[in-house]
């Protein structure tokens, strides 16, 4: 049921409120709630997103704010004007074109109109004092309290601010949150099946969108300057797909050929999958399997659009033996399930969504999978395991344990990857990726050879 166009920040708070109360990732909430208003119009739309992306990834750092000077604190405010303070805070702070008086007499109004009517008063309050103190918030004492620096001021949870510390250098760190709260481009691989990399650069300018290279393959290009990638006709034809550098090299050290048979265990929502039938020009055989039938319907979906027919998606759990499909891949691609540590440039939502025991969780289902798999591979065929996080329980731990115990041996990557990602990582058969060094999402990938 579609629902009367409102102000865009009321919509902003009230989306806020659904996270809050569904417990769900942002991107998710956004894309269902705005569907809902058929009369925003684009400029609205990036401005509630702005708003609630942008309040989600601060999140810890604005609470610190509220608190320093509401004698209520955060977590004992109601839904709906928590996060009314919530955004009035991120538009004083982080939104620097944005009038302070502004940011204040909206939310005031929207207390107001949401019928708390005796709560305005608060609102005005705290977010007139904070306007006057925006350049005056006081901080931990980042030599001090390092842990509860970082937490507060880059808005990540104390857990794997401690996490990260345990494994990392002090700068290390700070450099890593600074990044995962940049906002990311949009890049994009152009459709060897449909046109080349030039024509899709023009076809793009001619739309509107500003082009430029990537960091390092040939297959990117970097977009800006678009508000809906989906309203693009290049996008409707076919001509690319959306997917960032780092995922792109899991195809190029996979290298598929055509003809082969290739298996893709968690292939959803089909980046890697429509990637690799474009390298193999559209002949052979991939199965590509997920446990969701919506998210195998998107890979269908994309191979209808890309104009790729040798895609053959099957609901199937990775961590569960398929007798049939053993020894039957030329190539399987085991891009797992992970804690997404590498990707909260883009998910920002991720840092509050997980805890540390998730980490190993996740390693043990990741050793479930590969335990599960490894057999499908044919005697001299090849494994690749990716992940896009950056913890070494789901990464390199789990490579050692896998090559010792079956029989895989790790096979030098550096071949497949552009010259500056080459190194003494690449030459043992893997590389880790972080979004502060190279620019590109955080991941992990190993190719692994099946001994004969």
């Amino acid at each position: 049921m579609k629902k009367s166009k409102r102000d865009s920040r009321e919509i902003a708070v009230h989306i806020l409120c659904e996270i809050d109360r569904r417990k769900e990732y942002d991107h998710v909430v956004l894309q269902e709630e705005l569907l809902l208003y058929h009369d925003i119009n684009s400029l609205d739309k990036a401005f509630i997103t702005e708003l609630v992306k942008g309040t989600v990834k601060n999140q810890i750092h604005i609470d610190h704010i509220i608190n320093q000077y509401s004698k209520i604190k955060t977590k004992k405010m109601k839904p709906w004007i928590l996060n009314i303070l919530r955004i009035g805070v991120y538009q004083m702070k982080f939104l620097t074109k944005i009038p302070l008086s502004a940011a204040c007499n909206e939310s005031v109004k929207l207390a107001k109109k949401r019928g708390f009517n005796g709560l305005a008063g608060f609102v005005n309050g705290v977010l007139r004092t904070i306007s006057r103190n925006i350049d005056r918030i006081t901080y931990p004492d980042e030599k001090e309290e390092p842990i509860e620096y970082l937490s507060v001021f880059y808005s990540y949870p104390n857990w794997l601010i401690q996490y990260w510390l345990e494994k990392y250098p002090y700068d290390f760190v700070k450099k890593l949150c600074e990044k995962g709260n940049e906002a990311p481009t949009v890049t994009i691989r152009y459709n060897p099946l449909k046109i080349d990399r030039q024509s899709l650069q023009l076809a793009l300018e001619s739309e509107g969108v500003k082009v430029t290279e990537g960091h390092y393959l040939e297959d990117a290009l970097q977009l800006t300057q678009t508000a809906s990638i989906a309203n693009l006709v290049s996008f409707q034809q076919g001509l690319f797909q959306v997917q960032d550098e780092s995922s792109m090299l899991v195809g190029h050290i996979l290298d598929p050929q055509p003809g082969e048979v290739i298996f893709d265990l968690c292939a959803a929502p089909g980046g890697k999958t429509t990637q690799a039938a474009e390298r193999m020009n559209n002949q052979g055989q991939i199965i590509a399997r997920d446990i969701s039938n919506n998210k195998l319907d998107l890979i269908d979906i994309s191979a209808k659009r890309l104009g790729i027919s040798i895609i053959n998606t099957q609901n199937q759990k990775a961590d569960q033996k398929d007798i049939d499909s053993i020894q039957k891949a030329d190539r399987v691609l085991i891009d797992a399930p992970c804690s997404g540590l590498g990707i909260i440039r883009k998910k920002p939502d991720i840092k509050f969504q997980k805890k540390r025991e998730d980490i190993v969780q996740l390693a043990k289902l990741q050793r479930n999978i590969l335990d599960a798999s490894w057999d499908y591979v044919k005697p001299g065929g090849v494994l690749v395991y990716s992940t896009c996080t950056i913890t070494a329980e789901e990464n390199i731990d789990n490579i050692l344990w896998f090559i010792e115990n079956y029989p895989f041996v790790l096979e030098d990557i550096s071949s497949f990857l552009p010259f500056h990602l080459q190194g003494v990582e690449s030459s043992k058969g893997f590389i880790q990726l972080f979004p502060h060094l190279h620019q590109i999402d955080g991941f992990f990938i190993a190719r692994l050879r099946r001994k004969d």
